[in-house]
């Protein structure tokens, strides 16, 4: 394993956690070193334990693990939380002088750092810049050049003047210089800088750039955590390329908007979560009726209800693949690590269109919030395709005419896929109505017409299994006779995991499923494995219950659904029990 270096800061919401563990991300990337972020927090604007906790080295991360070398303590919780991650030579920075900070013990084999954070942000322009002198404490203590972090500075405040700029580079220079002058000790830490160039981005904004990227013109979205950042990201940006974001009045409106963009022939757009999900149901069949191409993003949190929105879990997969009344034909798109948030989303534009599908990309809520370092290669607008699917223009609307002349937006083909023409193509208006229709949109109950249209809706999704690559991502011990299958954010954990298992001697074959519907056919890779284990972040094992509905076996099952991410050493220790308990069995 990597050597790495685990920093992190904690305190109350609305303490700038947030800001804070941003600048230390954007400087270790602009130094060249890979990062991988993690965050806990409330589901409140002012209270409540914070923390924001920051994965680096030279090489790359994936996952975050049970260890911190440096935290910044802004309350004597943030010490109480992360007790058990702190190892003997852990440094914790904090202000004495803050009234509930003055009595705190710091554990046996770990160092304090008492810096007086407010009072020399004071001294270089403002009580508000304290977190900024920690920067800079900890700098020091990690042997982190600090023209970094006053590059990660100078693009965090430029926008409000080069005064405050050069204040906040004061600050943190003066937690530098305080910690270099009042303690006289060698720290463990030295963080190597690189000449490499990274980008850093969450799960959220992959997903925004990624339907930029795919043509998407419209988004229609209401606030919900943990979505918001798709259309935070979008505002400012996609209007650039012609496009409009709308924050409407509920998730109801945002899907409705969507599908009368989507009907105008837009590549549209709409993101939520579960309980935006719930509300958007009923226009998702709609969507599949009309045989119009829209894709709807879900961002997953813990629930059900209101449950926990800041906290992680994967328990909308059976809502997606089932949700709404009749039988719905859609795909169920599920990135696997924030990369692929942004090929998926292309991927998904476009089998919206091919196959005039509602189209679920799920992610969830650690993949969202998470920020990690990309080369810049990653994302290769070069190799961004667009297939729009089978629009008909003036030149070729003829061969779809109904005996009376008109046009046929729901003729019935071979393929299941029907013509489609954008408003204003000559000879190609035409109605579409969410009630049963004929090939020319027109409401009808002739049975022999309804169970056409059925069949030919639902062919749709047979054409595409045969023609699109569902494959998963395989990783590990290709002859190993364990099978690891996952899905979801889990895979970066996981593959970290088979690095400690390979560690303890046990070999272990993965496959990270992408695609939940349609869906890989793992009968042949269940039947060669002696055990298979399907790890994901739900108590009922959801997507465990597809692979035993698929592959007529038994699988084991390892499931956190405690509202917390899992991190690779703890998923390595879980997995290697689920395998001994086997053996014992």
């Amino acid at each position: 394993m990597a050597a790495d270096f685990n920093w992190a800061v904690g305190g109350e919401a609305g303490d700038g956690i947030d800001s804070t563990g941003k600048i230390f991300a954007q400087a270790l990337s602009r130094a060249g070193r890979h990062v991988f972020t993690s965050k806990d927090f409330a589901s409140r604007i002012r209270g409540g334990y914070t923390a924001y906790k920051v994965r680096t080295s030279v090489d790359k991360v994936q996952s975050v693990v049970d260890r911190l070398d440096v935290l910044i303590a802004l309350t004597p919780r943030t010490i109480e939380e992360n007790l058990d991650e702190l190892h003997e030579g852990s440094v914790i920075i904090y202000d004495g002088e803050r009234t509930t900070m003055q009595d705190v013990e710091i554990p046996e084999g770990m160092i304090g750092l008492d810096v007086p954070l407010k009072s020399l942000a004071e001294e270089a322009g403002g009580a508000i810049m304290r977190n900024v002198v920690a920067l800079g404490a900890a700098c020091e203590v990690a042997e982190f050049p600090i023209e970094n972090l006053d590059s990660a500075l100078g693009k965090r405040f430029k926008d409000k003047g080069q005064k405050l700029v050069d204040n906040n580079k004061e600050a943190a220079r003066a937690g530098q210089s305080y910690v270099a002058d009042e303690y006289d000790h060698e720290f463990d830490y030295s963080l190597e800088t690189t000449d490499e160039d990274y980008v850093l981005l969450n799960g959220d904004e992959a997903i925004g750039m990624g339907a930029i990227a795919a043509g998407c013109r419209f988004y229609a979205g209401y606030p919900i955590t943990p979505a918001t950042d798709v259309m935070t990201y979008l505002t400012g940006r996609i209007e650039r390329y012609g496009g409009h974001v709308v924050q409407a009045e509920d998730e109801l409106s945002a899907i409705n908007m969507a599908l009368g963009a989507a009907r105008g022939g837009a590549r549209a757009m709409t993101a939520t979560s579960g309980p935006g999900i719930d509300l958007m149901t009923e226009t998702f069949g709609l969507i599949a009726t009309s045989e119009t191409p829209l894709v709807i993003c879900n961002v997953m949190r813990s629930g059900p209800s209101t449950g926990m929105p800041t906290k992680q879990e994967q328990g909308d997969l059976n809502q997606m693949l089932y949700g709404g009344h009749g039988e719905v034909p859609r795909f169920v798109l599920a990135p696997t690590t924030i990369s692929e948030c942004f090929w998926k989303t292309v991927e998904a534009f476009n089998l919206a269109e091919k196959y005039q599908l509602p189209v679920y990309l799920t992610a969830d809520l650690s993949m969202a919030v998470t920020e990690q370092t990309f080369s810049p290669e990653t994302f290769d607008m070069d190799e961004v395709e667009i297939d729009r699917g089978k629009v008909v223009d003036e030149t070729a609307i003829d061969d779809h005419m109904s005996e009376s002349g008109g046009f046929q937006p729901h003729e019935i083909t071979d393929d299941g896929v029907s013509p489609r023409a954008f408003p204003g193509t000559a000879d190609g208006a035409h109605m579409s109505t969410g009630l049963e229709h004929d090939e020319q949109g027109r409401r009808t109950e002739d049975t022999e017409m309804r169970v056409e249209q059925v069949d030919k809706r639902n062919r749709k999704v047979e054409t595409a299994r045969e023609r699109e690559d569902w494959s998963p991502r395989e990783f590990g011990d290709e002859d190993a006779d364990t099978l690891v299958i996952t899905w979801g954010s889990n895979e970066g954990a996981l593959a970290e995991a088979v690095e400690f298992l390979d560690e303890d001697g046990l070999d272990v074959r993965v496959l990270s499923v992408p695609y939940i519907f349609p869906r890989p056919d793992l009968a042949e890779d269940v039947a060669a494995a002696e055990t298979t284990v399907v790890v994901e972040c739900n108590e009922q094992g959801q997507f465990a219950d597809l692979v035993e509905h698929d592959v007529l076996e038994r699988v084991d099952r390892v499931n956190k659904y405690n509202g917390v991410r899992f991190k690779a050493d703890e998923l390595a220790a879980e997995i290697k029990s689920t395998l001994e308990a086997g053996v014992e069995a």
